[in-house]
C-alpha cells in the first residue's frame, strides 16, 4: 500500500497510508492537495518570496467542520501545523516543511449587520475585503495598511493602521471569536464566555487555537478621508522631523500621520528628476469630517519646502490600498522593528543616517504613530503589550535577487542594534521575522507569563507552534 511521510512536532517522521489520507479528504468540504496537485504550489506560496517550504499536506478549509477535522488528523498523527490566512506574515509561519498546512483562505465571507455595527468576518479575508463590504455601509474596523494583508493574523498579532488613534486597535474592536482549540473543541471566546481565551486572543498571535469567524464592532468612516502624501526632499530630514514632532503634540484622534523614508518610486505626481532619489513621506489621513480635516493637518503641510503635496479628499477603500503597489507579493523580505515611547533626536539621527546607506530601491524605514484610543486601554486588558508607545518603527528590507540576501538582512539587523538604547523593549508580534525566538518573552512584557499559563490550559503540547511562539511545559495528559 502507498503511504506518505509527514514531519511530526518533533521533527521526526510518521508514515500515513493512502487510505486514511484518501478517508480524511472524502470527509472535507475542501479540499486536500498534495504534491504535485495542479493547486499545490499556489496555496503554498505567500507574500514573502524568502520563505519556500513544502508542506507534505495542505488542507484547504471551507468551513469550521474542516478546521476541527484538520486539528484532530494533525494532533492524532503528531504533525507539525501551520496555519495560513492571507499568507501575509514576515515570518512565513503560514507554511510549514513536510507537515500539515491548514490552509484558511478559501473562508472569505464578510457580513455586515449595519442596525447593530456589527460584522462577522472568516478568518481568509483580506482587509480589502472587509473594507469592501464594511464600507457599502459607511462603517470601518481598524485594520493595516496593506489590504492585501489577511485579518486573521492582522487581528491576533494586535493590528493597527490609519484609523487606531481614533478607534483602537483591531483587538480593541473584537466582540468574539469562534476557536478551534488543540482538542478539536470548538468555543465562542468573548467577555463573558471563555474569558481567558478571549484575552489571549487579543495580541497573543495563533498560539491558543484557529479563529473560524471574527465578531468586530464597527465604527461610522467615510466613505471619504482626507488623506495623501507629502514629500520631501530627504536633505530636509531632521528638520522635517523635529516639526512633524512638535505638530504631533497636539494632533486630534482623527489624524494619523505616519513616516517613510526611502528612494522615491516613480509616482505621477513627482518630477521625473525626484525618481530614485532618497525623499521622506509625511502620509496622513485625517477620519473625521473634511474641513476639520483641512484645518487639523495645517501644521503638518506647512512643514518645509516639499517637493508635493497629494492631500485631499480619497474614498476610503482607495486610501486603504494606497501602499499596496509597494507591498505586492512575490519579493524577499526581511523585517526588523521597535516600539518607541517617544522619536528622541539621536534615534532619528540613526534612522536618517541608515537612508544614507539603503541597500536596496525597495528598502525602507516606516514610523507609525499610534496612541489616542490604543493608548489608552490598560496594559493588562489585552495580551497586546505596549500601550504607551507612540511610535512603531518598522525597518523594512526588500529585495528581488538572493545574491542581495546578506546585504538588505545585514542593514536592517544593524540599525536594529543602533536603535535598540533607544527602543521601549516590547515589539510588535506581527512585525517580528522568523530568527526572533529569542524575543518572544521581551515582546509580551508584563504580559508574558499569563500568556504561559494559558497557552499550558488551552494548548499544552504546542500543536500551534507556527508562530511567534509561547512555549508550554511539555504535558503529559493525553492530547
Amino acid at each position: 500500500m502507498n503511504t506518505m511521510s509527514l514531519t511530526t512536532l518533533d521533527r521526526g517522521k510518521t508514515t500515513i497510508d493512502a487510505a486514511t489520507i484518501e478517508g480524511l479528504s472524502a470527509q472535507l468540504r475542501g479540499t486536500l492537495l498534495q504534491e504535485g496537485d495542479a493547486a499545490y504550489n499556489e496555496a503554498r506560496t505567500i507574500w514573502n518570496a524568502t520563505v519556500d517550504r513544502r508542506p507534505g499536506l495542505i488542507m484547504c478549509c471551507v468551513g469550521a467542520s474542516d478546521v476541527i477535522r484538520a486539528v484532530n488528523f494533525a494532533r492524532e498523527n503528531r504533525l507539525l501545523v501551520s496555519v495560513r490566512g492571507g499568507g501575509h506574515n514576515i515570518a512565513g509561519s503560514a507554511v510549514c516543511d513536510g507537515g500539515l498546512m491548514i490552509d484558511l483562505s478559501p473562508m472569505k465571507s464578510v457580513r455586515v449587520d449595519p442596525v447593530a455595527r456589527r460584522a462577522w468576518v472568516g478568518p481568509g479575508a483580506t482587509l480589502a475585503d472587509v473594507d469592501r463590504e464594511t464600507q457599502a455601509f459607511g462603517l470601518a474596523v481598524p485594520t493595516g495598511i496593506n489590504s492585501t494583508t489577511g485579518i486573521s493574523g492582522l487581528t491576533l498579532g494586535g493590528g493597527f493602521g490609519w484609523i487606531t488613534r481614533k478607534f483602537g486597535l483591531t483587538i480593541d474592536n473584537l466582540v468574539s471569536a469562534d476557536v478551534v482549540t488543540a482538542d478539536g473543541k470548538l468555543l465562542r471566546a468573548s467577555e463573558t464566555e471563555n474569558p481567558d481565551l478571549f484575552w489571549a486572543l487579543r495580541g497573543g498571535g495563533g498560539n491558543f487555537g484557529i479563529v473560524t469567524a471574527f465578531e468586530f464592532q464597527l465604527h461610522q468612516v467615510g466613505p471619504q478621508v482626507l488623506s495623501g502624501l507629502v514629500v520631501h526632499p530627504f536633505a530636509d530630514a531632521e528638520k522635517v522631523l523635529r516639526e512633524y514632532r512638535k505638530a504631533l503634540e497636539t494632533a486630534p484622534d482623527e489624524l494619523t500621520c505616519w513616516v517613510v523614508m526611502r528612494q522615491a518610486p516613480p509616482l505621477p505626481f513627482l518630477p521625473a528628476e525626484w525618481h530614485g532619489k532618497d525623499v521622506l513621506v509625511l502620509a496622513m489621513c485625517y477620519c473625521g469630517d473634511l474641513q476639520a480635516g483641512e484645518k487639523a493637518t495645517k501644521k503638518l503641510r506647512a512643514i518645509g519646502s516639499p517637493i508635493a503635496d497629494v492631500v485631499g479628499p480619497n474614498p476610503f477603500t482607495s486610501w486603504q490600498q494606497a501602499f499596496d503597489p509597494l507591498l505586492a507579493p512575490g519579493a524577499r523580505n526581511y523585517w526588523k522593528s521597535h516600539d518607541l515611547t517617544e522619536l528622541s533626536n539621536r534615534a532619528a539621527e540613526i534612522l536618517t543616517e541608515a537612508i544614507r546607506e539603503l541597500p536596496g530601491p525597495e528598502c525602507e524605514i516606516f514610523i507609525g504613530h499610534v496612541g489616542g484610543a490604543a493608548g489608552r486601554v490598560a496594559q493588562n486588558a489585552t495580551a497586546f503589550p505596549q500601550r504607551s508607545s507612540h511610535f512603531v518603527m518598522n525597518v523594512h528590507a526588500r529585495w528581488r535577487e538572493p545574491a542581495m540576501d546578506r546585504a538588505c538582512i545585514g542593514w536592517a539587523r544593524s540599525l536594529y542594534e543602533a536603535a535598540k538604547p533607544y527602543a521601549a523593549g516590547t515589539a510588535y508580534v506581527n512585525f517580528m521575522p522568523e530568527d526572533e525566538v529569542d524575543r518572544v518573552e521581551a515582546a509580551y512584557g508584563g504580559n508574558y507569563q499569563r500568556l504561559l499559563e494559558i497557552k499550558q490550559r488551552y494548548d499544552p503540547l504546542n500543536l500551534f507552534r507556527m508562530n511567534q511562539n509561547l512555549r508550554p511545559k511539555q504535558s503529559q495528559r493525553a492530547a
